[in-house]
């Protein structure tokens, strides 16, 4: 999509100068410009009204002209700050020169980009660059924007950051990058990194995102889906938040796939299986249609590529005028000419209608590599509350699969079990009733499940610490509930191959 003139953007600070960009990062830190400094500067209220991009009580906190609320005006909420005062802070000279600022009619200068400060899993700190006004927390918030512009870290670039298998790998490859988060945390694991974009400007932020976080550099390829990367190349991780809003045309090119449908999506996991190594992992973000007449789980299982394992959790259902809304709004087109912003609605409507598509779906989608003979496809809705980060337990569910597949009935009753921490027992039935209806086994941790068990079941899984065979177990209730061994052997296994696949137990092997 090259080539086109956006006199609507501002030039990019060089990423050629490495010297003047690793001075910045020193001073930045050096003023506590960090996602710390931050909540300690601007205080609770004011630093979660900066995520809503609601910027007076963070204007009100920086009155001052400590360095640290200097940066926050200059980067943040894009002010113009005098030169002098800028001068005590950073290398003033050399960032004017880069075009990390630029010189306002007076004495003043201003950012040319966001910068916000962006806590690492580790307690690093990394600084995410963006368009102005672009960053989560940035001054400009959501409204009408160039169809080139590069967002800075939101909700869906965190999430899939935190379902990600974080593990050490060989060969990763962020599709889609955008402003170089995903690029950025799997630098910190990936002795390769390989970053693609459609839009050069994007490869070019992403570039000075790594380098302003003092990561190593990524090999920037532009190109839609997998066209930047050769034939021969696979990789131990592929990522990507890619532009999976499902809408009549592609005027938006951080968001509108340009596809038909969810046919960006569809394509981009398809493809995926013939880039990943053994053993390697795919995961994305994506929408898809829910369809008149079609089950919404087969649609999606008819994406998975041959010779993979996939977990495909959909986390949020919109009806199709939900969806519209939400970007049209996302775009502020809702601000525009009323007559305008009526025709752009109707014209979502009528693809939807022509579809038709009744609903969109939006979750995660986990492809591994297997040699398996039957790959497992596992495809549910999971609507709930979970505990971020998740790639330990995305990685924990691909060993339940395999565990689960290297064993069958006997092997499962051989085996060796232990109640994972924090599970807690719900009994529900009426007050007074001298046994429940039923009995909830709920998680504290990771995806949080909750499932019904009988008490046997329930009491299975209470003394579950490792030591006695499942087998064992089960003859012991036997014995105490006065019920035949052979037939509650017989009929247990299916409950103890739920518990192990919901994550409820962990196999001691």
């Amino acid at each position: 999509m090259g080539g086109v003139s956006h006199t609507s953007l501002s030039p990019l600070p060089s990423s050629d100068h490495a010297d003047t960009t690793a001075r910045l990062r020193s001073a930045l830190l050096g003023a506590s410009f960090t996602a710390d400094g931050l909540l300690d500067l601007l205080g609770a209220p004011a630093y979660a009204a900066l995520a809503r991009s609601e910027t007076v009580p963070a204007l009100r906190a920086t009155r001052g002209d400590t360095p640290l609320e200097t940066l926050v005006r200059l980067f943040l909420l894009q002010q113009p700050v005098p030169y002098a005062r800028v001068a005590e802070v950073l290398p003033v000279e050399d960032a004017l020169e880069s075009g990390w600022l630029t010189r306002t009619g007076g004495d003043e200068v201003v950012a040319s980009v966001d910068i916000r400060p962006y806590g690492g899993p580790d307690g690093e700190d990394w600084f995410i660059v963006s368009d102005l006004g672009c960053a989560v927390g940035g001054a400009g918030g959501i409204g009408s924007r160039d169809e080139e512009v590069v967002l800075g870290v939101g909700g869906a670039s965190t999430t899939l950051a935190g379902i990600t298998v974080r593990r050490p790998v060989d060969s990763a490859l962020d599709l889609g990058t955008g402003s170089g988060i995903q690029a950025l945390h799997i630098a910190q694991h990936a002795t390769r990194v390989t970053a693609t974009d459609l839009n050069p400007r994007a490869l070019h932020i992403a570039a000075l995102t790594l380098a302003l976080s003092g990561a190593p550099a990524a090999d920037l390829r532009q190109g839609s889906l997998f066209e930047p990367i050769r034939a021969d190349e696979t990789y131990d991780l592929i990522v990507s938040n890619p532009p999976f809003v499902i809408s009549p045309g592609a005027r938006l090119t951080y968001r509108d796939g340009g596809m038909g449908g969810d046919d960006l999506c569809r394509t981009l996991v398809q493809e995926a299986g013939d880039r990943l190594n053994e053993g390697g992992y795919a995961q994305f973000l994506a929408n898809w249609q829910h369809v008149e007449g079609e089950d919404w789980q087969d649609r999606l299982r008819s994406w998975v590529p041959r010779g993979c394992d996939a977990w495909i959790v959909q986390r949020e259902v919109q009806d199709v005028t939900q969806y519209a809304e939400l970007w049209l709004r996302d775009s502020g087109d809702h601000r525009a000419d009323q007559a305008d912003y009526q025709a752009r609605y109707d014209a979502w409507l009528d693809e939807f209608e022509a579809r038709k598509v009744k609903a969109v779906g939006f979750g995660w989608i986990t492809l591994r590599r297997t040699t398996a003979a039957e790959p497992s496809v596992t495809v549910e809705e999971w609507p709930h509350s979970v505990e971020q980060p998740l790639g330990e337990a995305v990685r924990e569910h691909f060993d339940r699969v395999d565990y689960l597949r290297r064993n069958d009935d006997a092997g499962l009753l051989a085996g060796h079990f232990r109640l994972v921490a924090e599970v807690v027992q719900e009994q529900v039935g009426l007050p007074g009733a001298e046994d429940p209806e039923h009995v909830v086994l709920r998680q504290h941790r990771g995806m949080r499940r909750a499932t019904k068990v009988d008490t046997v079941g329930a009491g299975f899984a209470g003394v579950c610490d490792g030591t006695l065979s499942a087998g064992r177990i089960l003859d012991a209730i036997a014995q105490l509930v006065g019920e035949d061994p052979v037939l509650l052997r017989d009929r247990t296994p299916a409950q103890i191959r739920l518990l192990v696949e919901q994550g409820f137990l962990e196999p001691v092997e």
